[in-house]
Order: C-alpha cells, then sequence, then structure tokens
C-alpha cells in the first residue's frame, strides 16, 4: 500500500514538474513569438464587452462594430503615443548630446571645488603629498570626461540602434493591428472553435482556470494602483517638506516610474541625490535620500501584504514568487508567479486538482 502511494505521489510529481516546465518555456520563448498575436486577442478580448453594448444600444451588428471600436482604439492610442514618442525621443537626444556640455559646466566645478578644500587640508598637514593628489585628481576628472564623452556616444549608438529596429517593429505592430481586427469581427467564432477542441471536463477547468485568473489580474492591477496612490501621497508630502518646487507634479511622475519593477522609485531619485550633492546642494540631497528610505521602508512592507491578501497568499510566499517571477520572466512573471500559485491553491481548495493538503 505504502509502494503505491509512494508511486503515485512520484508520478503525479513528474506529471505537475512536466506541466511547469512545458509552461515555463512557453512563456520564456514562445510568447516572445507569437506577442503580436497575444496582445491582439487580449485587446479583443478587453473591447468585447463594449462592443456588446454598443451593438445592443445602437443596433448594429456586432462585426461592423467591433471594426469601428477597434479603429477608434487604435487611433487614440497611436495619437497619443506618436506625440509622447516625439517629444521623448527629442528631449532624450538633446539630453544625450549635451552630456559633455552638462560635465563641463556643473559636475567639473564640483569636483574643482571638493579637490581644492582637500588640498588646502593636506597642505597643512604634509605638502609632499599635493603633487601626489594633482596627479591622481586629474587622471580622475580625464577618465571621468572620457567616461562621460563615451557614454554620451554609446547612448547615441543605442538610440540609432532602436531607430534601425523600428522596421522589424513596424512589422510587428502592423501584424498586431490587424490581428486585432480579424480576432474582434469573428471573436465568438473563433473562441467557439477552440472550446470545441476541449474535452467536457477539460472545457470546464479551462472555464475556470480563464475566470480565476482574469479576476486575479484585474485585483492585482487594482492591489498596485493603490500602492501606486499611497507612493504618491508619500511623495507628495515628502516633498513638499523638503521645499520642492512643482512636488505633486514630480511625485505623480516618479510613483508612476515606480510601477517598473527593476527601477522603480530608486532610478529617478538615486541619480537625482547624486546630482544634488555633486552640485553641493547637500540638504536637497539629504532630504531625498530620508524620502528615498522611508518609501522603500514602507514599499516593502505594504506591497506583499496587499498583494498577498487580495490573491489570497501569505506575504512571504507572495513576495518569494514575485521577486522569483521578476528574475526569470521579468514583468510577466511579476504578475505570473503569484497569480499561478493563487490559481494552484484555488483549484486544490475546490477539488479540481488535488496537490496540497
Amino acid at each position: 500500500m505504502k509502494m503505491e502511494k509512494k508511486k503515485a505521489f512520484l508520478i503525479n510529481f513528474l506529471y505537475y514538474a512536466l506541466l511547469l516546465c512545458a509552461a515555463f518555456v512557453v512563456l520564456k520563448y514562445g510568447l516572445p513569438l507569437l506577442a503580436p498575436f497575444v496582445i491582439a486577442f487580449i485587446l479583443a478580448y478587453l473591447l468585447r464587452k463594449p462592443v456588446l453594448f454598443l451593438s445592443r444600444k445602437l443596433h448594429i451588428p456586432q462585426k461592423p462594430t467591433a471594426i469601428l471600436l477597434v479603429l477608434i482604439f487604435y487611433s487614440t492610442v497611436g495619437l497619443l503615443l506618436s506625440l509622447v514618442g516625439i517629444r521623448a525621443f527629442s528631449s532624450t537626444r538633446d539630453l544625450v548630446l549635451n552630456l559633455p556640455q552638462i560635465y563641463a559646466r556643473h559636475v567639473e566645478p564640483v569636483l574643482m571645488g571638493i579637490f581644492g578644500n582637500l588640498e588646502q587640508a593636506l597642505q597643512k598637514m604634509d605638502p609632499s603629498l599635493v603633487s601626489t593628489l594633482e596627479d591622481l585628481f586629474n587622471q580622475f576628472t580625464q577618465s571621468l570626461g572620457q567616461m562621460v564623452s563615451s557614454l554620451s556616444v554609446g547612448a547615441m549608438g543605442t538610440i540609432s540602434g532602436i531607430a534601425s529596429s523600428l522596421p522589424g517593429l513596424f512589422i510587428k505592430l502592423l501584424l498586431m493591428i490587424i490581428s486585432t481586427f480579424f480576432i474582434a469581427a469573428d471573436y465568438e467564432l473563433l473562441t467557439g472553435f477552440f472550446l470545441k477542441q476541449l474535452g467536457g471536463k477539460t472545457q470546464k477547468i479551462f472555464m475556470q482556470v480563464k475566470e480565476y485568473v482574469v479576476g486575479t489580474l484585474f485585483v492585482c492591477i487594482r492591489s498596485y494602483a493603490l500602492i501606486m496612490s499611497i507612493t504618491f501621497v508619500e511623495l507628495s508630502l515628502g516633498l513638499t517638506v523638503i521645499g520642492v518646487k512643482n512636488s505633486i507634479l514630480i511625485a505623480f511622475l516618479i510613483s508612476v516610474f515606480d510601477v517598473l519593477p527593476v527601477l522603480g522609485t530608486g532610478g529617478i531619485m538615486i541619480p537625482w541625490m547624486v546630482i544634488s550633492a555633486l552640485t553641493g546642494n547637500y540638504s536637497l540631497s539629504l532630504g531625498l535620500l530620508i524620502v528615498y528610505l522611508f518609501i522603500t521602508v514602507i514599499r516593502n512592507i505594504i506591497e506583499p501584504k496587499i498583494v498577498g491578501s487580495q490573491i489570497g497568499l501569505h506575504p512571504v510566499v507572495t513576495l518569494a514568487s514575485m521577486f522569483a517571477g521578476v528574475q526569470l520572466l521579468g514583468v510577466v512573471g511579476l504578475f505570473g508567479f503569484p497569480i499561478s500559485l493563487s490559481l494552484l491553491r484555488h483549484l486544490n481548495d475546490n477539488g479540481t486538482i488535488h496537490i496540497f493538503k
């Protein structure tokens, strides 16, 4: 009897391990290849309820309503992205081109001032060290200047590389737009054909998974919107207290940037602190450091609790799954790993699968 239980356990373990490996391979390598079609399907799904609503209210067939809504959606998004993209590209290019001038005008004078104070202090202590310090400082400033220049050239090369990849990106974008029109117009036909290929029990499990994942993803988005709002309030108060102008606008921009899993708040506040210190504004640099540390500590405390409580996982499990997900699959893993664990718990609780006791 014990041997049979061990055998059944090993079989189940290998079965679910293979499923996890297959899911990882699909997400890691298959998803990027099919990304235009996956995004097109998601957009068609999101537009499905507005299509049905307008079709019913205006007494227009669903297919032309779907095509009209997709056209309006892409026209609006395309216009906004074009305006923002042109502005961002122009500002980034100007900043990159002016890096050497910014260094010569703002950073180098600060370094010279620091060196002058250090030289005076050493001259009082040991005058023989001054010449050595001068050589070291000249080498340092020369290396730093070369690094800034190479950074500027490298950044321009990166921008040129992005520009050269635009034709491939344009093809993917075109495929996504065309696919969205076709999927939105024949949504019921396509989804109905797919569901017919599944057996009765498999179809039931698939519908359970779909409903739970969509609902949980919405909950995750709502949770991160709450975290972003808390970060915005903290930043607004903190930046206002330390005397930063336009603190509300800056706090909003940083809180939006904070959603990114790798960069986060530190992606803006740490360079801001360093630049403030280099330009001699030590009080602002110290104030930004205090605000940043406060926000980081609060974020690390509330994020697992808010996200975990919303999807029914312990904060430690949520934090570990988010960390592992970001390392393996980036943004997809950040949301996908906690949702997958929550889905397994849900299916186990209602008896669909039997993994946990």
